[in-house]
């Protein structure tokens, strides 16, 4: 016998916000093996930005001579730092769960999913009993995992990944950081913050390679100077000996290199969590790299199926979860009048020192797709605010098409980058123009919004 259900969600992450009130008369279940939250709460966003407000207070505070303040960091107490992210994080996962089993019209199935056909599910509970579920309209919203490369040795030795490192016990003082993107920008920043040495192997030429050439390049510079960065590199072999990883990196020359650590933070990428949920055995369509493939209102090539999340599309974002949690909401309840995805305007930011936020096309990426654009690049130390920061690397860069006079991108590296993008989105998603976003508003002096204005001025000046 199965049960039958109105809705099942699979992933308690952005999928658990689609439930409201308007459900009520919905028989629904949610399947959902791990804490309520998903990535964002648990092991994403939230806990590593309340990791970064701590190590941006320590970088603060060593480097304020240069204003004239004479300060230092007597220590750091990581275990006070963790236990107050996660003190927190984790009873509200738990309110999360007994919230929606004390909800009558809902039921809670802790387990791993897995479908037997379009619309049916066999899920596996604790102590191994199996519950098999029927429903009318399913959303998969089941996230994504660390991708964890096959590396000699790396089997046999403790490692972590951006799901454990976060609750170790103790700041290592050696860490190694296998990846170049946002994950490892973040958690190079903490744990350089809190006393690691860290070292960083990236395979490409420069770390956050997906952003703006510019942008990454300068960012590289930076945390060159700050982090051992190996560029072009790749670990090849992992080993322990005592209390002490071997870990064997491969340059750009062919050579190896051994270098000692304590930790490893594989950082490589992550991956859709969709071949663990048994969609060969659906119709549902996933494209080469495993996402789960939709059409703009979210549907699955299986009516009724629906999709979200990481395990829809490589953006990764929880904004961008949360729009699609929207869409999908109104589609389930009005499926005679449905509404489409809005990805034309998404706006990302890396919380790492400096701040990196973009919205829209890099310059390459404009180039690449046959567009004549023209850019602009301005300095934070150009405004009075920079001068107060007496910040000599941050930067504002825009890039417009002339002939529209659109903004086709915006990137930013420096303090508050995640705010001070917000302005170019508004104006991107609106349809305004560079010289309406430049001159038909104020900007307030002085403030680091400046940087914003002086580029979208500069880049007029070439239309």
């Amino acid at each position: 016998m199965s049960d039958h259900y109105d809705l099942v969600i699979i992933g308690a992450g952005s999928g658990n916000s689609i439930l409201d009130e308007r459900f009520e008369s919905w028989k629904v279940a949610i399947v959902e093996r791990d804490g309520f939250g998903g990535t964002c709460m648990l092991r994403g966003c939230i806990p590593t930005k309340m990791l970064v407000h701590p190590a941006d207070v320590a970088e603060t505070a060593r480097h304020a001579a240069r204003i004239g303040v004479d300060a230092h960091v007597d220590g750091v107490r990581w275990i006070d730092i963790r236990d107050r992210v996660f003190g927190r994080i984790d009873p509200m996962a738990e309110s999360g769960r007994r919230y929606r089993e004390g909800q009558p019209h809902v039921t809670v199935l802790a387990g791993d999913g897995r479908f037997t056909a379009d619309k049916e599910m066999v899920v596996t509970l604790p102590a191994g009993r199996e519950q098999t579920i029927t429903a009318d309209r399913f959303v998969i919203a089941a996230g994504a995992r660390p991708m964890v490369p096959d590396v000699r040795g790396l089997d046999d030795v403790r490692f972590e990944t951006s799901d454990t490192i976060m609750r170790i016990d103790a700041v290592p003082e050696r860490l190694v950081i296998w990846g170049g993107g946002f994950i490892s920008a973040e958690l190079a920043h903490v744990f350089g913050a809190f006393g690691s040495q860290v070292t960083i192997v990236c395979r490409s030429d420069r770390l956050l390679s997906h952003h703006d050439d510019e942008i990454a390049q300068l960012f590289t510079e930076i945390a060159s100077n700050r982090f051992d960065v190996r560029l072009r590199s790749a670990i090849v072999g992992v080993a322990e000996q005592r209390d002490t990883k071997l870990v064997a990196v491969q340059g750009p020359d062919g050579r190896i290199a051994k270098i000692d650590a304590d930790c490893i933070l594989v950082a490589t990428g992550r991956i859709p969590n969709s071949d663990q949920l048994g969609l060969h055995r659906t119709a549902v369509k996933l494209d080469e790299e495993g996402f789960v493939v939709t059409d703009p209102t979210l549907q699955t090539s299986v009516p009724g199926i629906y999709a979200l999340g990481d395990i829809r599309t490589p953006l990764m974002l929880k904004h961008v979860a949360n729009h699609e949690a929207r869409v999908v909401q109104h589609n389930l309840l009005s499926p005679t009048d449905p509404i489409r995805i809005e990805e034309r305007v998404v706006p990302h930011a890396v919380f790492c020192s400096p701040q990196v936020a973009a919205v829209g096309l890099t310059e390459t990426e404009a180039r690449s797709a046959g567009l004549d654009v023209v850019t602009a690049t301005r300095h934070y130390g150009d405004t009075a605010h920079g001068w107060a920061l007496e910040d000599t690397t941050s930067i504002c860069k825009v890039v417009a098409d002339p002939d529209t006079g659109e903004l086709i991108g915006g990137h930013i590296i420096g303090p508050q980058a995640s705010i001070l993008v917000q302005q170019l989105v508004l104006g991107m998603r609106f349809g305004l123009t560079v010289e309406q976003m430049a001159k038909d508003q104020m900007y307030i002096h002085p403030a680091l919004s400046e940087v914003v204005e002086q580029a979208l001025l500069a880049v007029l000046e070439q239309f």
